[in-house]
């Protein structure tokens, strides 16, 4: 797949208009929100496009961004929301409306498998084999293409996989339940940022 890949100084250009349905990944300079930062915010349209926002870390400055990731009109599709939504809301400051998540939705969808990677479900749905390689690399610095073509496709294929994975749930009748757990992520965002990282539910 040829894919369009514009990347952005800090933040989005004014002239962007996105669809009401776009996909969204960040990257970081780690897993640990006490030491780690936010480093890249990566956007798709679903027409294979990627808009890769290299924000500025002094600052976190980004009004277009932000004000996309608000707006309740617009459906954020993420794979593992919940790391994501962790990081946007300490560094920029702002919750994200609208979400939906690929890893939950694959979850309760999927109860076939035991594997809900996002290169898993990329095989599955789109018969493409992507590397993931690249994951634990630098996205502090400069970026080389092979680490932007990396970004662009964690975001390019969501909106094929999360049609298939609604499709799914809907032809199970979990969707219901599905809607209901995926209500949950902005308390488990808070807890994980109050360090309640386990799981409350266990004994």
């Amino acid at each position: 797949m040829n894919i369009d890949i514009k990347l952005h100084k800090q933040d989005l250009p004014d002239e962007l208009i996105v669809s009401d349905n776009i996909a969204v990944d960040c990257e970081f300079t780690g897993l640990n929100i006490e030491r780690d930062n936010l480093c890249l915010v990566q956007i798709s349209t679903g027409n294979k496009d990627a808009h890769i926002i290299q924000l500025n870390r002094e600052t976190y400055e980004a009004p277009n961004l932000k004000k996309i990731l608000i707006n309740k009109e617009i459906n954020k599709i993420f794979h593992f929301a919940r790391a994501d939504l962790m990081f946007i809301k300490k560094y920029l400051k702002v919750n994200v409306e609208n979400i939906n998540c690929t890893k939950i939705m694959s979850k309760i969808a999927r109860g076939y498998s035991d594997k809900h990677g996002l290169k898993d479900l990329i095989k599955e749905f789109t018969g493409n084999d992507i590397s993931k390689n690249l994951q634990s690399s630098d996205f502090g610095g400069d970026l080389s293409d092979k680490q932007l073509q990396y970004c662009a496709k964690d975001v390019v294929y969501l909106h094929q996989i999360y049609n298939s994975l609604k499709k799914i749930l809907i032809r199970e009748k979990r969707d219901n339940l599905y809607n209901n757990t995926i209500k949950f992520i902005y308390s488990r965002v808070d807890l994980d940022l109050a360090s309640f990282t386990s799981d409350i539910w266990s004994h």
